[in-house]
């Protein structure tokens, strides 16, 4: 062999292929017009597809009434709500990007994504559990309260023109949704066809932030060709068909939901099922069994939280068929536990990143058990995978460890405005590189066994060490810091901080975990603190993360966690 695999499916081009977003949905609306689209358990919403395409519309027709034309930038920041997913298509059907915004992000972060992604129009939930996302909204925006709901004008991010509240009594300055669906009344339908004449499959539709080694998230520029392909072959592999009915307890904001989960339902014509706007193992499982769920999504840690929960042994789960697992490394235990005890006898695993709209390779129903639960499948068709070197770039053969590369229809525009880190991330030849180590077994099919990069993934989340070691640095009390991943049960991995604090300080730990949490996501904040007087270091003065993670789980008596076997 080259050492570059292809994918062994032989199929022909799927449906989808030069389609836009919004043609995917019309047709799937007209083939299947009174079937299921969406439900939305929380809210006891319940589409047909004719329903969710003619919502689609007039949303499509309101944002045009703004003046938003195809290229311009909209965000959200909400949770699974069914305004998320019917503004996903909205946009998609005028040509108009998604920014997707963590709905975890605090108010530094998400006043870097306004600016970065130079947004024209933001939609915002009021708050969700202890997050009042208008007061954050507030506080990026401070010109927001004195303004008319007209049009924005602000120094800080001369691009943004209107903020949408999503529900709750919209805030000075800010539209509210009756008042954005208000506007729909003056777009003809004429005028949303032109628009839609205008969108191109190749165009860019979404950009979703993946965190960055340098402190700062890169927003990766995805295609409708981009994920439409990787929608219709995730659910190919699940045998998908208008009869299945997906649980997406994923959130939205993360391909996993709004890919895997809500195109890849529309490409296949199967039910949308949200148990709620953020995960809950009871809802979920509630979902499952009312709606008579065949699919379940979910990281590791969502499924363990389900097998954990007081509710699993009175639920009934018969329907269950399939679903992915994916988002971070998968115990094999657990792939069992899932397929037998829960029933989802035919459960994929599937492996890949953001910047490749995500999947790269993905188990088949019809695997054998020993490969759904030991591997993260094979590639994807029309997607080509190499591993190589990490020191010499040279390709590596079977049963090699090899940094993992993909090529094909799944790699991702580049990052916006970003050409530096886009030439660093795809290769001159088209290669995009994961950075993650991998093995090949010679019947094609990969395991992942370890990273190049300095990444922790913590339930599906990816926390970047310098990020929050940057921040640290910023406490006036703290000398050195370093950050690492230590193994967890039930997240994968769990964050670390060590510190060093400057001479004859005292300062608690809690003090600087509070820090923390008013600056940084939830997940990103350190669950174990260590203070030292030194570090781990080379003979040349290089810190040795891989010492200080021995050593923390040794301390911290996690050596039967850092045992698990995963995918």
């Amino acid at each position: 062999m080259n050492g570059i695999a292809n994918s062994i499916d032989d199929q022909e081009a799927p449906w989808v292929a030069g389609k836009t977003i919004g043609e995917v949905l019309r047709q799937t609306a007209r083939k299947f017009p009174d079937q299921d689209a969406v439900y939305f358990l929380a809210k006891d919403v319940r589409w047909s597809w004719t329903r969710l395409d003619q919502e689609v519309d007039k949303v499509a027709r309101s944002l045009l009434a703004l003046g938003l034309r195809r290229g311009d930038h909209f965000g959200i920041w909400a949770t699974n709500v069914p305004e998320w997913v019917v503004l996903q298509f909205a946009t998609a059907r005028i040509g108009v990007l998604l920014v997707t915004i963590n709905p975890s992000y605090r108010t530094n972060e998400l006043a870097y994504a306004i600016k970065q992604s130079e947004l024209c129009g933001l939609a915002s939930i009021d708050h969700y559990k202890s997050t009042d996302y208008f007061a954050a909204l507030n506080e990026a925006i401070p010109e927001l309260a004195s303004q008319s709901t007209n049009c924005l004008t602000c120094e800080q991010f001369p691009k943004l023109k209107w903020v949408i509240s999503i529900r709750g009594e919209a805030p000075a300055g800010a539209l509210s949704w009756q008042d954005l669906l208000a506007l729909s009344g003056s777009i003809s339908n004429e005028q949303l066809q032109a628009a839609q004449l205008e969108v191109r499959c190749d165009d860019p539709i979404n950009i979703q932030f993946t965190s960055g080694t340098t402190g700062f998230p890169k927003g990766a520029m995805l295609s409708h060709r981009n994920i439409l392909l990787n929608a219709y072959y995730a659910g190919a592999n699940q045998e998908f068909t208008s009869a299945d009915r997906i649980c997406i307890p994923v959130p939205l904001y993360h391909c996993f939901g709004c890919v895997l989960g809500t195109l890849c339902s529309t490409v296949h014509g199967a039910t949308m099922v949200f148990p709620s706007e953020g995960f809950h193992a009871g809802a979920t499982l509630r979902a499952i069994e009312q709606e008579r769920c065949t699919a379940v999504y979910g990281v590791p840690t969502m499924f363990i939280s389900m097998l954990e929960h007081a509710d699993y042994p009175t639920r009934q789960l018969k329907s269950l068929r399939t679903g992915i697992m994916a988002g971070s490394p998968c115990p094999i235990e657990l792939m069992k536990k899932v397929t037998s005890e829960m029933g989802a006898s035919q459960m994929t695993i599937g492996y890949g990143q953001t910047e490749a709209s995500p999947l790269v390779t993905q188990t088949r129903v019809h695997d054998s058990l020993d490969l759904r639960v030991g591997t993260v499948g094979r590639s994807l068709p029309g997607v080509e995978v190499k591993l190589i070197a990490p020191e010499t770039g040279e390709t590596v053969g079977d049963m090699e460890h090899g940094e993992l590369c993909s090529r094909g229809h799944n790699v991702m525009i580049g990052y916006f405005k970003m050409p530096d880190k886009t030439t660093e991330a795809i290769d001159a030849e088209g290669w995009l590189h994961s950075g993650d180590l991998a093995l090949r077994q010679a019947d094609g099919y990969y395991r992942i066994t370890g990273r190049l990069r300095d990444l922790i993934i913590r339930g599906g989340e990816n926390v970047y060490p310098r990020e929050i070691e940057e921040l640290l640095f910023q406490h006036p009390d703290v000398e050195d810091v370093q950050v690492i991943g230590v193994p967890d049960r039930k997240f994968g991995e769990e964050v670390m901080a060590w510190i060093r604090l400057r001479n004859g300080s005292s300062t608690p730990v809690e003090e600087l975990k509070a820090f923390c949490k008013a600056k940084l996501a939830y997940f990103k904040v350190p669950h174990y603190w260590k203070l030292v007087e030194s570090f781990p270091m080379t003979v040349t003065g290089k810190i040795q993360k891989y010492k200080m993670r021995e050593i923390s789980i040794e301390e911290l008596g996690l050596q039967d966690v850092a045992k698990i076997k995963t995918a």
